[in-house]
């Protein structure tokens, strides 16, 4: 079976039956504002003050240790302007994210999920560092590639805990596990997510391939880059569920580009403490 998602068969799938609560708007537009050439910076800043609750959490991940910024930002147009509408992207969806998961997040199982998507963005935040890959689009394309996973645990939040917790295998070998509890795995349900918001076509690889295997005649490009990043956040002590068999991440690092493995410590404890601190202020927030 190809770990792939083929247009056909996510066509022919039952989704009128795939009833999913909405990802919070705001987040979801600045996705779509942010692509566009033409947006201006005033018109992001004015999108996500429109709601002021999500404005004061997106506020309070830019202030986090994560960015560090010399001065706080004490107002959204503040921190577009010091962040840059790429990065800021990567905020709102954090936040939007977050509040997607909503309630689940009690169970440990949802817990870890969440933590590997934060773990998996930052590492490609650091990978894509200043090259032909943006970093703010790098780290967005992280959060929002398990976004499948954050839907099909709203749907069935304690038979999707339960499978998470229960299985035993690689990354990959739960996509079985789920396509018997749901009908569809949640490469396929990310992908028809993303289609349905109308998000850029660079998404669609991150979202349908990132476990299949690499393609080193790609090229160095977005799907690529979270294709490794997700495997490498598994070997970091950072698994989408506890049962996961990771690969070494002497193996990973052997599959990254020179430029880019120099962007990593290439210490396993290091990089593992640099990324609980990282996640620990998000989640302070």
């Amino acid at each position: 079976m190809s770990l792939e998602c083929s247009a056909e068969r996510v066509t022919n799938l039952p989704w009128a039956n795939l009833r999913l609560p909405p990802f919070p708007q705001v987040a979801m537009r600045v996705l779509q504002l942010v692509n566009n050439e033409n947006v201006q910076l005033h018109q992001l800043a004015e999108l996500i003050g429109s709601d002021p609750a999500f404005a004061s959490e997106v506020l309070s991940v830019v202030n986090s240790p994560l960015y560090a910024l010399r001065y706080p930002a004490t107002s959204i147009v503040q921190a577009v302007a010091v962040l840059g509408g790429n990065a800021l992207q990567g905020m709102c969806i954090t936040v939007g994210v977050r509040a997607y998961l909503g309630k689940t997040m009690a169970q440990p199982s949802m817990k870890s999920l969440w933590r590997h998507n934060l773990a998996c963005a930052i590492i490609a935040q650091r990978l894509a560092g200043n090259g032909p890959l943006d970093k703010g689009v790098a780290y967005t394309a992280g959060i929002l590639h398990d976004i499948g996973r954050a839907a099909l645990s709203v749907i069935q939040p304690k038979e999707y805990a339960n499978l998470l917790a229960k299985h035993h295998g690689t990354a990959e070998s739960l996509l079985e596990g789920e396509r018997a509890l749901f009908g569809w795995d949640h490469c396929e349900t990310g992908l028809q997510l993303i289609t349905g918001w109308k998000l850029p076509k660079e998404f669609e690889a991150v979202i349908a391939e990132h476990h299949a295997l690499s393609n080193p005649t790609a090229g160095w490009t977005m799907g690529e880059l979270i294709k490794v990043s997700c495997r490498m956040a598994d070997s970091l002590g950072f698994p989408a569920f506890s049962g996961c068999d990771s690969e070494p991440f002497e193996e990973l690092l052997a599959c990254l580009p020179a430029e880019a493995a120099s962007r990593l410590n290439l210490d396993v404890v290091e990089v593992h403490t640099q990324l609980a601190e990282a996640i620990h202020a998000i989640e302070l927030v």
